[in-house]
């Protein structure tokens, strides 16, 4: 698979003569896209976005406005002087009380003539001074005069309604809408701002959340095929879509259409996104880059909106390239057993990008390159030519692509003289660019934390130790359960040295690390594209090597075993039910790669057979293991003996120990005819 490395301060700038050409440069992309851009010539300034500071001063001061008002009016139209009940009985008996109204124990009322206030009495907010007209009062609960009959023999109208008006239906209706008003006001003009920033389109996606594109600088983030290794292959792949970008009239005077678009398919941290952006580094154009998900929002024709207006700023710089990222995410089939219902928002999406896709003429200039993990779920209106004209498969890199990636993310990075990179790669099989790129940091932060000026080969091993292995815990075992475990390790390695083919044993440790008490370590010695039964079957004795040295050993089985006999299960069932390496089932994949066998028309007798086969395999792996380890008692007593005093034994102290030579692995083939060039003997 083709690795990749990060980019480098070395970018290349972009130079592009088909922009230098134009008279006007092209329109800023609108506000509120979700994609990101790098290269994209210089643009006009763009509109800025909303001061919210301001915004928000300006709300609440009108807030403090309109509350000063209303609360104004209430104070300018309130005459009221609060007095007390004695002074009230007082104007009663006086009968200079006109008129009164009662609610509960509050009296309000107005009198005759104004009267004096009394000391210690609330003055009118607008009153005269010293006096006062109108008033309020409180009636004490446990007042036992006969307060009516008072007040209707001195003439006192007794009212039903409030002496003070309050505000009238007009007013109050005013004052509630208000609020309201503003929050729609405040909305209108932010749409219409969006809409003159950059059309419709960027009004919705402003106002729903999209993220705000801006030009990155190309000297800073640009890359090209210098950057990236490991991709031999899928470079010659590229190459033709770079040319093209590069001379598109070598193609059309003969009548050649560019392909419309690239899917790139493999595996996480293989290198697809850092591949299409070194594309785009490689022809020196302009290039857009999105996650499919970023597209999606929960109002329906959102994603399809920002579709359109992506496809339309790409031609407007074309030559470009669009890089979409999980497109998996919006381009799932549409109908079968991947299906999973109706979803509007994703299937406008993926039908837009399909128009745009068909919309291209083949001289506009606009590549599609599109990235997933998964490829088998695509809609195949997606992946038809025409549209996805080319897959490229990105695989994990070999040896010698680990190589090269090492040496690239290696760069800038002091390495002592006893550093082999090639002896790392050979140790890494399987890792991706990524997993490289995080190997190359973790010894770069061990050797800072030992305080070294340079990294060195110890660094690079107890990185792979601590990637592959997991971190050391703390933990203080007993000196029983460490013996324990030093017999359930010594138990795999011993088998892995003593199996003709097997991986070779890199490391036995009984440090406990991550969720396990013990490791023991193999790996091939060259990258393994096939495996065949004898194999297969040492992998999965190997696996019981634990679990069979602890019921040699000690009589029991513990739960050490859980992880081997998930591994032993899974290969076991791959071997009889998907592999044909068994004579019973014969030739018949039974399980397949994805759903239920049932579903695929399996019956209960054959999945009967086959769990029995496997059952049958396991049982026979388990008894090899045993025996050989009966047989070889002597060596393993040693390994465990090495293991309790040293806890870790690396490659050699390993076969050291156990007394085997350590044997390089044979190149020939496995069962090739008897005295053919590949044949040996298993």
């Amino acid at each position: 698979m083709a690795h990749t490395n990060e980019p480098t301060p070395e970018g290349r700038p972009v130079s592009n003569p088909r922009d230098a050409r134009r008279t006007e440069p092209p329109e800023q992309p609108p506000a509120g896209q979700p994609w990101r851009t790098e290269g994209v010539p210089p643009q006009g300034r763009e509109p800025e976005p909303p001061g919210w500071g301001r915004v928000i001063t300006w709300l609440l001061l009108g807030w403090v406005v309109l509350f000063g008002l209303t609360t104004l009016q209430d104070v300018a139209s309130s005459q009221v002087a609060t007095i007390s009940y004695t002074e009230f009985r007082q104007q009663v008996e006086e009968g200079n009380v006109e008129e009164v109204f009662s609610r509960g124990q509050s009296i309000e009322g107005r009198l005759a003539e104004p009267a004096e206030l009394p000391e210690g009495a609330s003055p009118a907010p607008a009153g005269d001074g010293g006096t006062y007209t109108q008033f309020v009062t409180e009636r004490p609960t446990f007042a036992q005069d006969d307060l009516l009959a008072e007040l209707e023999a001195s003439d006192a109208v007794v009212r039903a309604t409030p002496i003070t008006q309050e505000r009238g239906i007009l007013p109050n209706l005013l004052i509630s809408l208000l609020p309201l008003a503003l929050l729609v006001g405040f909305y209108v003009w932010l749409f219409r701002r969006a809409r003159k920033a950059g059309g419709m389109g960027a009004g919705m996606l402003g106002g729903l959340g999209g993220k705000k594109a801006k030009p990155v600088d190309p000297e800073k983030v640009r890359v090209n095929f210098d950057d990236v290794a490991g991709i031999d292959e899928v470079e010659a792949e590229v190459a033709e879509i770079v040319d093209f970008l590069k001379n598109p009239e070598k193609y059309t005077r003969l009548g050649a259409k560019v392909p419309r678009g690239v899917l790139l398919e493999g595996g996480p941290g293989t290198g697809k996104t850092l591949l299409a952006r070194a594309t785009a580094g490689e022809a020196e154009v302009p290039f857009f880059s999105a996650s499919a998900s970023e597209f999606i929002e929960m109002i329906v024709g959102v994603g399809a909106q920002r579709v359109r207006d992506l496809f339309a700023e790409a031609r407007k710089v074309a030559p470009a390239i669009i890089f979409i990222d999980e497109i998996d995410t919006i381009g799932r089939s549409r109908s079968g057993a991947r299906s999973m219902g109706g979803n509007d928002e994703r299937e406008q999406t993926l039908n837009q990008i399909l128009t745009e896709m068909d919309g291209f003429d083949g001289t506009e200039g606009v590549v599609v390159l599109a990235a997933t993990n998964r490829a088998d779920v695509l809609d195949d209106a997606l992946t038809r030519p025409g549209r996805f004209d080319r897959k490229i498969t990105v695989s994990p890199p070999d040896q010698a692509g680990r190589e090269q990636i090492l040496a690239v993310h290696t760069r800038g990075k002091p390495l002592a003289p006893d550093v082999d990179l090639g002896a790392v790669s050979r140790s890494t099989p399987g890792m991706t660019g990524a997993d490289l790129a995080n190997l190359a940091n973790e010894a770069a932060l061990l050797a800072a934390k030992r305080g070294q000026d340079q990294i060195f080969a110890k660094d690079f091993a107890d990185a792979l130790e601590k990637v592959q292995l997991g971190s050391e815990r703390a933990v203080v075992m007993p000196e029983e359960e460490r013996l324990r475990t030093a017999y359930h390790e010594a138990g795999h390695a011993l088998l892995g040295m003593l199996r003709p083919g097997a991986d070779p044993v890199r490391k036995i440790s009984i440090i406990p690390r991550g969720r396990a008490l013990g490791v023991t370590l193999s790996t091939p010695e060259t990258d393994r594209y096939g495996y065949d039964v004898d194999y297969l079957r040492g992998r999965i004795i190997g696996a019981l090597g634990g679990m069979a040295a602890e019921q040699e050993i000690f009589g029991v089985i513990t739960t050490g075993a859980e992880s081997d006999l998930q591994t032993v299960t899974a290969i076991a069932r791959q071997m009889v039910g998907r592999w044909g390496m068994s004579e019973k089932i014969g030739p018949v994949q039974v399980y397949p790669s994805d759903g239920d066998a049932r579903q695929n028309g399996a019956s209960e007798a054959l999945l009967e057979a086959v769990d029995a086969e496997v059952r049958a395999l396991v049982d026979d792996c388990y008894a090899e293991a045993r025996r050989l380890l009966r047989e070889n008692r002597d060596k393993h007593e040693a390994i465990v003996a090495a293991l309790m005093e040293h806890e870790t034994l690396d490659e050699a102290d390993a076969y050291a120990a156990a007394g085997i030579e350590r044997r390089p692995a044979d190149p020939h083939l496995v069962g090739a005819p008897a005295g053919s060039p590949g044949h040996r003997d298993a």
